[in-house]
Formats: structure tokens, C-alpha cells, sequence
């Protein structure tokens, strides 16, 4: 299985810290957070990750290379200088992807997460990983009937930014700019999004007081 990582941001939330440094490259637990993320990737059996580049896009592949510390194969899909955000960046990246069902992570997320337990339904086009609402995101993104993602529930969760996607997914997409939650909410509408909750850890690394937190927080666990 392939993978890519979402990895273009500007990170606004994270300056100036990453004014000079691209954010997946701001370590955490004294390693590069996307480093995490790309570990836990080939654990999970993937080989070939897609990384996605704009701001300050150099220094990733600088620091990444061909992915061999790492036991993968890195390919990058470069965006320009304007970020195409996730929908735009993931079909930009399609040609790299392949045919096959693909996982889709972001850079700025940290957990214990098994990837390899994410599983497409027959017929779904995309299986999510949502997670118990943080205090950052009390209203949360989605609700689960049964294995059913819905819009609207009683309980509602929030998407942890990794999920497993077909390619049809993306069909009829434009090439551009453009959030990836457009396209899932057509196909929510259409009952074909699936999901599963995780409750281990997880941190969205969004802001400066986030990544203290989780630096902390590992620090407590040496």
C-alpha cells in the first residue's frame, strides 16, 4: 500500500517558529514530527510515500531524502508556492498514487495510531479515523452510525486526519485549490464514507501551546 503525507501547510499558527523551518520538520520528543508519522507508515507495511511540498518545500526533501533511513521510497508532489490545500494537494498527487486504495495522513499529527487496521467496507470509497473531541475541537466533525459516517448524530467525533481513500473518491474533482471536506461531504450525502474510533493518544500539533504540551507530555514518558 501507498501512502501520502500532507505536508504543505504554511503552518500560520506555529510562527515564528516556522517562518524558518517547514512544519513537519518542528521536532517533537526531540525528532521531527514528520519523522513519527513516516515511521509509524512503514510499520504499518506501507513502502512508497507521497509528500507533498510548498512552503519551504527544499528543506524537506534536504532533510528526507529518498526515504531509505527510513525503509520507504519518498516521492514528492510539488505544488508551487501557493499550497493547493488537502483536497487540491491529494489530486495533484494522483499519478504518484496509483490505482489501488491509498492512506492519507497529515504531517502535523502525532498518535499511536496502527494504520494497518484501517480497513475499506465493500463499496465505501474512503474508511476515516475519527477520534473523542479534543478540548480544541469540542463540537467535533462527524458522527458514526453503526460503521456509517454521518454529518449529524448525538455523539460526534473528530476526524484525526488519517484515513484510507480510493482514487474513485476523487472523481470529478477539479485540479486546484480546494479542502478535502467538500468531496467527503458528497460522499457522506451518498453513504459511502466509512469510519472507526481510535481513543489512544493523539495530538493535532496546530499551535505553539499544542506542541509544548505533546513535548511535555513525551518528555514524561523517557
Amino acid at each position: 500500500m501507498k501512502a501520502m503525507v500532507l505536508a504543505a501547510g504554511r503552518g500560520e499558527r506555529l510562527r515564528p517558529l516556522t517562518d524558518t523551518l517547514p512544519k513537519p520538520l518542528v521536532p517533537v520528543g526531540g525528532r521531527p514530527l514528520i519523522v513519527w508519522q513516516l515511521e509509524r507508515l512503514a510499520r504499518a507495511g506501507v513502502r512508497e510515500v507521497v509528500i507533498n511540498l510548498s512552503w519551504l518545500g527544499a528543506q524537506l526533501r534536504a532533510a528526507l531524502g529518498s526515504g531509505a533511513a527510513f525503509g520507504l521510497t519518498l516521492h514528492y508532489s510539488e505544488e508551487g508556492p501557493v499550497p493547493l490545500e488537502t483536497g487540491g494537494g491529494i489530486v495533484r498527487a494522483l499519478p504518484l498514487l496509483g490505482p489501488e486504495p491509498f492512506l492519507v495522513v497529515s504531517a502535523d499529527v502525532w498518535s499511536e495510531a496502527d494504520y494497518a487496521q484501517l480497513r475499506l467496507a465493500r463499496g465505501a470509497l474512503a474508511q476515516l479515523l475519527l477520534v473523542p473531541n479534543p478540548p480544541h475541537h469540542p463540537r467535533g466533525d462527524f458522527a458514526l452510525a453503526g460503521e456509517l459516517v454521518t454529518e449529524d448524530g448525538a455523539e460526534r467525533f473528530t476526524y484525526a486526519n488519517v484515513g484510507l481513500y480510493t482514487p474513485e473518491f476523487f472523481a470529478g474533482c477539479p485540479a486546484g485549490r480546494f479542502p478535502l471536506i467538500e468531496p467527503l461531504r458528497r460522499a457522506i450525502a451518498a453513504r459511502r464514507v466509512h469510519g472507526q474510533l481510535y481513543r489512544g493518544p493523539w495530538h493535532d500539533v496546530g499551535t505553539r501551546e499544542r506542541l509544548e504540551a505533546l513535548n511535555a507530555s513525551l518528555a514524561r514518558v523517557r
